[in-house]
């Protein structure tokens, strides 16, 4: 489906598509109040978007000044978007995870003078920084005013209110702002989360993300009769462009999910045709369906195992062109009556397809979605691109890729297997940062994403892991850890898995179990335990988990291998920095946090 109206800015995408649909009933966004999914026409979002514009207007935000937004999902973070980028302002999207140690350096690099926040433990954190970020002159409340904390503060609905004033006197500013936004002019910063050292800030034009919006939307059916159900962070490029501009141009419906944590629970509610997601989300999913099965009676697990089998051989047949047979068409028939349909009512009964991004899928589960009735589209990008590099096609894919390049976008491969890019969606620059600027992207224009991987002979993309991830042994082996923890996140029984082995003698694992499954297990076979931490040092657990691992890697060669693995006691998460918004691991911060224990699975080797 291509996008529902010309435009060559952000800006002019949001007057067009506005303009297009203004008389529909159909909500442009929904969320929930009281309990309640609560739509807004795309009248009122626009009515709502001017006024805040002029609100920020008369609070002296021009062209180039940076605005940033802390907030969860929800439409004032949308609001608070486009107002600033119809009046020239950069946003600075900034995640509401972070501290305020980290929104201080944010700040303080971008120079930012407004910020808008969602509520007061996200002011509380601006609060604590304000004396030390000199630019810092509004802050912006987007719930109702809380405690009195100084004149600079406004509730939301004061700067609307403040937008009705401004609008009456200068009738003609907002509308003469639009009109001197261009397409090389900076849209927004968005700061990446370095491994080592400070984060930089990615500058991204409006003719950057339109182009991206543009390719993804020839090759990703986006249209008016869809729903989408957005539940990663705005703060993060993917979300951002696929999940609320891609979606917004076609005219499909933006619903926001209360939190990551209700997203099984939205789905119902909502009944989305897209979402856009994580592998993580995938994980979860075939966890939880794997645990039901196991629980149920020898016949529905047949069945259930039965079901999957004719998926699979079905979707092969698809996939090869090849004619499907009569007696494999009522098999699959009877298995979509028995399985498929009641796990596709878990998602609300509508799903079209899921956009997966982030990180890499394990083939396994794109697969057995697949073989379900689910089907995923796996992408790839960078937020230095925009971020969308690659993306498989619904009718067009390959298991194991991320597809072929979008169009208008050039992808080659460096001699050392590091992935380049090249495209009118390449990033300008990092802020206040030439030279690590120079170390990406070369005098030709090609963006050096730090990836390594290969292109097969159709044009596909396969990803085999990050350059700075690859281990290299002692013994001087090349070994690229993602694929192989991907094959460990198969096992019911194992919930976060991550390799650890660079300059080593050999492979270890640290190991977060699946606790539940892990309990019932336990309970299972009489195993006492007080807690999960006791449940995770009981020898039994240690053991079948080993059995798993032992299993799993049987095909590995032998340095690919696990020799030695920890169980710990809870969860990575991003709260403790272990995780990033997108869920992926943070190797350095994981590392340094089980030195101890991982040194002690080395001990005795020299």
């Amino acid at each position: 489906m291509s996008v529902q109206a010309q435009f060559s800015t952000i800006p002019e995408m949001f007057q067009n598509v506005t303009a297009k649909f203004a008389s529909e009933t159909r909500p442009v966004m929904m969320v929930k109040v009281e309990g309640k999914y609560t739509g807004i026409s795309y009248a009122e979002l626009r009515k709502r978007v001017e006024l805040f514009a002029s609100g920020l207007a008369s609070l002296g935000l021009r062209k180039g000044d940076r605005l940033s937004i802390i907030s969860e999902n929800r439409p004032e973070w949308v609001i608070a978007d486009q107002a600033a980028a119809g009046l020239g302002a950069i946003t600075v999207p900034v995640y509401p995870t972070m501290t305020a140690k980290q929104f201080e350096y944010i700040f303080n690099d971008a120079a930012i003078s407004v910020a808008v926040v969602s509520n007061q433990f996200q002011l509380n954190k601006v609060l604590r920084i304000r004396d030390t970020v000199p630019t810092l002159r509004h802050i912006i409340l987007m719930n109702e005013r809380g405690e009195e904390t100084g004149e600079d503060i406004f509730a939301f609905s004061s700067v609307v209110a403040m937008g009705e004033e401004f609008e009456r006197q200068n009738p003609d500013y907002y509308p003469a702002s639009l009109q001197g936004v261009r397409p090389e002019d900076l849209l927004t910063l968005i700061y990446t989360s370095g491994t080592t050292g400070n984060p930089k800030g990615v500058m991204l034009t409006h003719a950057n993300l339109v182009s991206n919006i543009i390719s993804a939307a020839r090759v990703i059916d986006f249209g008016p009769q869809d729903t989408l159900l957005s539940f990663l962070p705005l703060s993060h490029s993917f979300e951002r462009m696929a999940g609320y501009y891609t979606a917004f141009s076609c005219g499909a419906t933006i619903a926001y999910a209360e939190s990551v944590d209700t997203v099984r629970d939205n789905m119902l509610e909502v009944r989305p045709t897209i979402v856009t997601t994580v592998p993580r989300l995938f994980e979860r999913i075939h966890s939880r369906i794997l645990k039901q099965v196991d629980a149920g009676s020898p016949l529905k697990k047949k069945i259930f195992h039965w079901a999957v089998a004719v998926g699979r051989e079905y979707a092969a047949a698809l996939r090869k062109g090849k004619m499907v047979s009569p007696i494999l068409a009522s098999q699959r028939f009877v298995a979509d009556r028995l399985v498929y349909k009641k796990l596709k009512e878990r998602t609300g009964g509508r799903m079209r397809f899921f956009v997966s991004g982030g990180a890499a899928l394990a083939r396994e589960f794109g697969e057995f979605f697949e073989a379900v009735g689910l089907k995923i589209i796996e992408g790839y990008g960078l937020t230095e691109s925009s971020p969308v590099i690659s993306v498989n096609l619904l009718d067009h894919y390959k298991w194991g890729s991320v597809g072929p390049a979008i169009p208008g976008v050039e992808v080659r491969i460096a001699s050392d297997g590091e992935i380049l890019a090249r495209g009118p969606n390449i990033m300008k620059g990092y802020w206040n940062n030439p030279d690590a600027t120079k170390e990406v992207l070369d005098s030709e224009g090609w963006l050096h994403t730090g990836d390594i991987g290969h292109l097969d002979k159709e044009g596909f993309l396969i990803i085999t892991d990050r350059k700075k991830h690859l281990f290299v042994s002692s013994g001087g082996k090349n070994i690229a850890p993602q694929p192989i923890e991907n094959l460990f996140l198969s096992s019911r029984y194992i919930e976060q898995f991550m390799l650890i082995g660079d300059r080593r003698m050999y492979l270890t694992a640290l190991i977060v179990p699946d606790f539940e499954a892990l309990k019932e297990y336990a309970d299972g076979r009489g195993l006492a335990y007080a807690d999960t931490a006791e449940l995770s040092r009981i020898p039994e657990i240690n053991g079948l988990i080993n059995q798993e691992i032992n299993a799993i890697q049987k095909d590995l060669a032998n340095y690919e291998r696990v020799r030695k693995f920890t169980i710990l006691e809870k969860q990575f998460t991003i709260e403790d920095g272990e995780l990033t918004p997108t869920q992926k691991v943070r190797r350095k911060a994981i590392e340094e946090r089980y030195k101890p224990v991982i040194e002690a699975m080395y001990e005795g080797v020299s």
